[in-house]
């Protein structure tokens, strides 16, 4: 028997995120930590939270067990209520007989109809699970309602040299969008498509549904569904974003926006409790900060260890840094440890890998540097600029 609600959120969590290399060797890309203590994915679910959308579909697909068991049953973001949930959903739950890899955004929303017509909403939300920013999904909603809108896609403009990377829009001046082309070579504007949509479900149900039985189709949402409903004279419509928005699907993405959190003007504010950005990770005690430390420009998260010198940098919990090491311009995870005279400049550490003494990582200047979870750097070792090293590797 299905349940009702007016809204369901579909968070596309299922992509490998291989430009963020090492980092993701072993996670989907909506697991990778940011920000000191969170997860990109917390974005979209504590988005959801605070919009009010109560029935959440996280789609996964590779390297699922870190992001669901991540996840849960949704209770760090009061999604596990009576009202709905949270859901992990993967190919294996799909319309048909025999699980599949989802051919794309499209395909994957379409091979979860069901969960879908489950709670035969009025409005069908589609997210990306590798975003960071702040949005009330509840006003697009309503946006979307009194434009008795058939599709409604999230928009901001982008540098016009980046423009290529994103589905690009043109509207009138009712923002009805009257030509949508994905990635083009040559932008004709820089109004560029978020990869949030929100759709009336009754009507997107069925070009899901056409999508699917064309073999020529890519079953993207920005290549096939959005012409061909554009094409068919439905109702688009363009939100306009006006916020901090950042898609973090490469290393230097990655990097530039945790060094956002430095900036007191251009990035988000995490302590902002009227948006919270929910995660879920125990309270360590307070940072230690010994008594010959430097600290400049940085952000230490609970349980840090710090005796050296940490100039425009975050530490996330549980980081060391020994005496007379010194961090810059860089982001380290969870529980790394940095010993005595080391230094790690404009680099990406992640969680639990360990730097010897005297050990170098980085140049200043350089290109971003990056350690996989749980590498080690033995004493007096180089990782030079740019370098990758593997998860659980040694470098002598």
């Amino acid at each position: 028997m299905n349940e009702h609600t007016s809204i369901v959120a579909m968070i596309l969590a299922g992509g490998q995120g291989s430009r963020l290399g090492v980092l993701t060797r072993y996670r989907a890309k909506p697991a990778v930590p940011y920000g000191g203590k969170y997860r990109i994915i917390d974005f979209p679910l504590s988005n959801c939270t605070n919009s009010g959308i109560d029935v959440v579909g996280v789609l996964t697909q590779y390297e699922p067990f870190v992001l669901n068991s991540y996840i849960g049953n949704g209770a760090p973001w009061d999604l596990n209520t009576n009202r709905g949930g949270v859901y992990a959903l993967s190919p294996s739950t799909h319309v048909g007989d025999e699980g599949s890899w989802y051919a794309g955004t499209a395909d994957a929303i379409y091979q979860n109809i069901r969960f879908i017509d489950r709670y035969t909403p009025e409005c069908l939300v589609v997210l990306s699970g590798d975003h960071i920013y702040k949005m009330n999904y509840d006003a697009m909603v309503r946006f979307h309602r009194e434009n008795g809108a058939d599709a409604t896609i999230g928009v901001m403009p982008v540098p016009m040299e980046e423009a290529s990377r994103f589905g690009i829009l043109a509207t009138d001046d009712q923002d009805r969008v009257t030509d949508f082309v994905e990635k083009p070579a040559n932008p004709p504007s820089n109004l560029a498509s978020m990869g949030i949509y929100v759709f009336n479900w009754e009507k997107v149900r069925r070009y899901l549904e056409a999508d699917a039985a064309d073999a020529a189709s890519s079953h993207d949402f920005g290549k096939d569904v959005i012409p061909a409903m554009l094409a068919a004279g439905e109702r688009l419509f363009a939100y306009r974003f006006e916020g901090y928005w950042r898609d973090v699907g490469t290393i230097d993405s990655l990097w530039e926006a945790n060094m956002d959190l430095l900036d007191e003007e251009g990035g988000l504010d995490l302590a902002d409790d009227s948006w919270r950005i929910y995660s879920r990770n125990p309270n360590l005690p307070a940072a230690r900060i010994g008594v010959g430390a430097q600290l400049d420009e940085c952000m230490v998260a609970e349980g840090c260890d710090v005796s050296g010198e940490v100039r425009h940098s975050l530490l996330f919990q549980g980081v060391t840094v020994g005496e007379g090491a010194r961090v810059v311009d860089s982001v380290i995870m969870r529980g790394v440890e940095i010993a005595a005279g080391a230094v790690v400049e404009r680099a990406v550490v992640a969680e639990n890998a360990k730097v010897g003494e005297g050990a170098r990582v980085g140049v200043v200047g350089g290109e971003i540097a990056v350690l996989g979870s749980g590498c080690l750097i033995a004493p007096g070792a180089v990782v030079g600029a740019g370098e990758s090293i593997e998860p659980d590797a040694t470098v002598e």
